[in-house]
């Protein structure tokens, strides 16, 4: 039976979700070779660079943030982090200025309307306590992030095919993480998603990811160096870190605030080089003839309180898409907990944690 999303996205238990959304029939409706004629101007539109670019948006405008993507041919695979109390501190004209730009009004033919329109339409939604209630509490939704996402590029393609019906799968997959050590191993999964599918050989040349955006974000800054030099653990690695994640629009691995920071990363004292080299070790774990791991990999994972063979039964599972209930966790004690609380008699996903 299926479940309605608002008993599928609970923040009081979790505030990091894994959505997954396929094309309908999963035909590659999103790899290079489609798109003809799908702007205005009549050229071709890279339908995966067109979601990467509406997620950047979109995460500027919701109170749901990015923290891990990839845009393959036929899905996409998202690691979102639902912001409840960063949509409650927006003041009503905000909530009215981000809900514009979400949907800004037309006038006759589409066009865009004057100054003093605008200003009326948004007097108009200001004075109705309701409506602005409404809009705070899409703002802040999973759903509504995916329904924003897809559907422009959904008519998008429609158009330019001259036909009707869906696009993507009407209804996406979302998973809750529950811990650190399934943030880590979802975000590093989503990552390396196109080296799994064969459409790239290493982690750093998979278009379309949060891992080349994370690296290209760091060599537009000329920072390569400081990225490299990362030690675990080490002084001289936290100080070649500072500001290495800032002005990038995804979540940062590392949460830097107790620091020189106001953004709120992933995980802290967890360094951006020291999650690409876990992607890097994962890809060559799983990799046939390339399965030697060497001390610092494990030196990496005990510091999320994880082991090589822990970590390789999650990846393994993610990998073969057998995960099939409602949370993700790094230990069955975890996932029991959090049954418990919700009154399940059982935890989907148990055989993918040890004891």
């Amino acid at each position: 039976m299926t479940i309605p999303r608002s008993k599928l996205v609970d923040t009081s238990l979790t505030r990091w979700y894994h959505c997954v959304s396929r094309c309908v029939r999963q035909a590659f409706l999103l790899s290079s070779g489609e798109g003809t004629g799908e702007r205005e101007d009549g050229n071709l539109m890279d339908r995966k660079a067109w979601l990467e670019n509406r997620m950047r948006e979109l995460d500027g405008i919701f109170a749901v943030s990015v923290a891990g993507f990839s845009v393959m041919n036929n899905h996409i695979h998202l690691l979102l982090r639902v912001d409840s109390e960063v949509s409650q501190a927006w003041t009503d004209a905000e909530v009215v200025d981000r809900w514009l730009t979400l949907y800004p009004p037309r006038g006759r033919g589409r066009q865009p309307l004057t100054e003093v329109l605008l200003q009326e339409i948004k007097a108009k939604i200001l004075a109705d306590p309701k409506r602005i209630a409404v809009l705070r509490e899409r703002l802040g939704s999973l759903s509504w992030f995916m329904k924003c996402l897809k559907e422009p590029l959904a008519r998008l393609a429609n158009k330019s095919e001259n036909r009707r019906g869906a696009f993507f799968e009407g209804r996406f997959k979302s998973i809750a993480v529950l811990d650190t050590e399934g943030l880590l191993a979802v975000c590093a999964y989503i990552d390396l998603n196109p080296v799994y599918a064969g459409l790239a050989s290493t982690p750093e040349e998979s278009e379309y990811t949060s891992c080349r955006a994370r690296i290209e974000h760091v060599r537009q800054l000329g920072r390569v160096t400081d990225l490299k030099s990362a030690e675990i653990g080490s002084v001289q690695s936290s100080r070649s870190n500072s500001g290495l994640e800032e002005g990038l629009w995804l979540i940062p691995i590392e949460d830097r605030r107790s620091l020189d920071s106001r953004r709120e990363g992933i995980i802290p004292a967890f360094t951006l080089g020291n999650y690409l080299k876990l992607v890097d070790y994962t890809g060559r774990m799983v990799r046939e003839g390339k399965c030697v791991i060497d001390r610092e990999f494990d030196d990496i994972l005990s510091r999320i309180q994880s082991t090589t063979s822990i970590w390789q039964q999650m990846i393994q599972r993610l990998r073969g898409g057998r995960l099939v209930g409602r949370f993700i966790a790094g230990s069955r004690e975890r996932l029991r907990n959090h049954a418990l609380k919700l009154g399940l008699s059982r935890a989907m996903n148990l055989a993918s944690v040890p004891l």
